[in-house]
């Protein structure tokens, strides 16, 4: 390729991966707005969206997935090798993730998640998890602290439920969907009974401290929960505007 058009199409490549970026941060904005905006919070909703299954996006995401398990490769950063444009699409991760054991760093760099399946506390050998400048991304399975080896993530911290900057509110729970609701207790890994018991809890998560939701089948598996680090609320609670968070740390 002429230096000239190399350098065009590495510009358009630029456009369109920081116009993504931005309606990303803007959606974000509008899911936690009182962050920016001097208002008063109200009680917020966790996010619904349905995946479409037919979006070019993630029909490439289940190809890598399968590639990456075939090949047994150690790092999986799957939005390099989908356009952009299409990988706005992508607004979950499918059960798929579970079977890449062998995968120890995994990028999800300025994806458009809303929700990580719980299937990530599958991937054993997960030592670093990056998915940054995820701006709609608030929250993570209590699952993922299956992953014993997980010792470094980066998070865009101001996104979450209950971050130590801003405190937004946690949304009040009960909020049960089948679109991130697990097939087994996150606590005892036993099938469900009856509806799961959901909470949230602050917990470690690698290098970081995120918001965890949690779907136990008994308030026993509950009971079992450790306290959250200091500068979060301790014991898993079901939060709402009105639930008292610590004072910012900033």
């Amino acid at each position: 390729m002429w230096p000239f058009k190399r350098k065009l199409s590495l510009l358009k490549n630029h456009w369109a991966k920081e116009s993504c970026a931005n309606m990303v941060e803007r959606f974000s904005r509008k899911c936690l707005g009182s962050q920016w905006e001097e208002i008063q919070w109200t009680e917020l909703n966790i996010h619904q969206e349905a995946q479409e299954e037919t979006a070019p996006g993630w029909l490439r995401l289940l190809e890598l997935i399968d590639e990456a398990v075939e090949d047994g490769r150690e790092e999986f950063s799957p939005l390099r090798e989908i356009k952009p444009e299409e990988s706005t699409w992508i607004v979950t991760l499918p059960p798929s993730i579970g079977k890449l054991k062998n995968v120890k760093r995994f990028t999800l760099y300025g994806s458009s998640l809303v929700c990580v399946s719980p299937e990530i506390g599958q991937m054993t050998n997960l030592e670093d998890f990056t998915p940054y400048t995820s701006y709609r991304l608030h929250r993570f399975p209590y699952e993922i602290r299956r992953c014993k080896k997980l010792k470094r993530s980066t998070v865009s911290t101001r996104a979450l439920y209950g971050n130590c900057k801003m405190r937004p509110p946690f949304p009040a729970l009960p909020q049960h969907s089948n679109l991130y609701r697990p097939d087994t207790c996150s606590i005892c890994d036993c099938t469900f009974n009856d509806i799961p018991l959901q909470r949230w809890t602050s917990r470690r998560m690698g290098s970081e401290i995120v918001p965890l939701l949690i779907h136990a089948c008994t308030d026993a598996c509950i009971a079992k929960i450790k306290d959250a680090p200091d500068d979060y609320v301790k014991r898993p609670h079901c939060g709402g505007v009105d639930l008292v968070q610590p004072k910012t740390l900033w």
